[in-house]
């Protein structure tokens, strides 16, 4: 990596490839790529350095990058093998990349903090570097969301060796890394696409298990199915919500009033009166982790109260946009079926006796088709919901699969099949009492225009 002097990135607008992209300007590299669509992200890291084009084309690769001998190639495996451009540095022989290809580089030269997990790595990664950041330790850290205590998805550092990974099981990009310490939150089937069976998923996290490094730790969610395959001299812990078999776990819980209060309770420590910043149950668990990790990695526990108290969260999880005695209005990265729940079951304990509605667009065919039933299920937890298209991402459609399969199976009576561009007119002047976008496509591009709108509806021009 010390040898390379220019990087180009296709697929340059993700959350994880621009984390390395900020990464490497940092180190002084000259950086340019591809990406499909502009995006404020995207015009944020042109604006850090980064020289990026929106269409598919070689004659648009800058001169500079054409030496092979200078250049490094980083891709996504979102990125369709036929894209032009790969196709032209694979035909001219150049180094070529996949992005969990460079963090197992980054994990193996530095003390990777790594936490996979069908749903919860992205919330306790954050809260993990947030406690390391605020403490005497220090990280650097590659995060799968815009932390809104730093606007950023990347932290560096200049004194710590410690790095938060999020790593991510799609495409089994996670076997890639060299953890020193590992977590596993969770692990319900998804990516079937992938894997092709539940058990073929679960057997690629058991692998993940097997990479952390002799001296290091693993911290399994108890009750997530799962054998782990640790090396010797790998420590085993597991950690709850609160069972107290755990050996992380919380205690003596408080919910009221839109707080949520716990003590940490660990082999060695107890850490009294922790106070979440974003108070939602499943957020307990997560903090339980991300606590267990930094406190054996050195955060005392006036740090690690401190920290959680203060952590704002990651941009689109769990995300108020407003929130006012009126109207509440939450964005929410939620796309696989019992991250919806969760997400819907945590709204309904903060606010039980009011109208929750629902605006979700599924992402991907292939989980549209495998998780149908179970999408609809935990979609009926709703009062109301308006069901959008399927946003393909890096998917072609299949015959027969649509929203459609899921809106059927919904119970609910108050229910609506919208297409995306029929979705503003369709909610416009409409009064919701509590209401909440969902998905990993391009819905958030709807946030900031709902926003404006119910601002305008609560606050009336004279």
């Amino acid at each position: 990596m010390n040898d390379v002097k220019n990087i180009y990135f296709v697929g340059a607008g993700g959350i994880g490839m621009s984390a390395l992209i900020r990464y490497f300007l940092s180190k002084g590299k000259i950086i340019a790529g591809y990406d499909r669509t502009p995006s404020e992200l995207t015009a944020k890291l042109i604006r850090e350095g980064a020289d990026i084009h929106y269409v598919e084309d070689e004659k648009l690769i800058p001169p500079a990058f054409r030496d092979k001998n200078s250049t490094l190639v980083v891709y996504t495996p979102a990125v369709p093998n036929e894209h032009a451009e790969l196709q032209y540095f694979r035909q001219n022989g150049f180094e070529i990349l996949k992005r969990s290809q460079v963090l197992g580089l980054i994990s193996e030269s530095s003390r990777g903090l790594c936490f996979a997990g069908t749903h919860g790595k992205t919330t306790t990664s954050s809260m993990a570097a947030h406690l390391l950041k605020q403490s005497t330790m220090d990280c650097n850290a590659f995060l799968g969301g815009i932390l809104k205590n730093y606007h950023s998805n990347m932290l560096l550092s200049e004194k710590s060796d410690l790095t938060v990974l999020e790593a991510d099981e799609y495409d089994r990009s996670f076997h890639y890394l060299k953890p020193y310490m590992a977590v596993i939150t969770s692990a319900d089937p998804d990516h079937l696409d992938i894997y092709g069976t539940p058990e073929a998923y679960r057997e690629s996290f058991e692998h993940f298990t097997s990479l952390v490094r002799p001296g290091g730790a693993f911290f399994l969610k108890k009750g997530v199915q799962i054998t782990p395959r640790l090396q010797e001299n790998v420590r085993l812990y597991t950690y709850s919500l609160d069972d107290k078999t755990a050996d992380f776990h919380a205690d003596n819980i408080k919910i009221g009033n839109g707080e949520i209060v716990f003590d940490f309770v660990s082999p060695t420590l107890r850490v009294e009166d922790v106070q979440l910043g974003v108070p939602l149950r499943i957020n307990i668990e997560n903090a339980v982790a991300a606590m267990a990790v930094a406190s054996l990695n050195g955060v005392t526990a006036d740090e690690m109260r401190d920290a959680m108290k203060s952590f704002a969260g990651a941009e689109r999880r769990f995300d108020f946009k407003v929130k006012t005695a009126k109207t509440v209005y939450i964005d929410d990265y939620a796309h696989h079926p019992e991250e919806l729940r969760n997400s819907i079951l945590s709204v309904r304990e903060l606010y039980p006796d009011r109208k929750i509605t629902g605006i979700f667009q599924p992402h991907l065919y292939t989980r549209t088709r495998d998780f149908a039933v179970e999408f609809a299920e935990a979609l009926s937890l709703f009062d109301e919901l308006i069901l959008l298209d399927i946003y393909p991402a890096r998917e072609e459609p299949i015959p027969g699969v649509t929203s459609q399969i899921i809106f059927d199976r919904v119970t609910i009576p108050d229910k609506t099949l919208c297409k995306k561009e029929n979705l503003m007119k369709l909610i416009e002047n409409k009064d919701f009492d509590v209401l909440m976008t969902l998905g990993a496509g391009d819905i958030d591009r709807f946030v900031k225009p709902i926003a404006e709108m119910i601002d305008k509806t609560l606050n009336p021009e004279p």
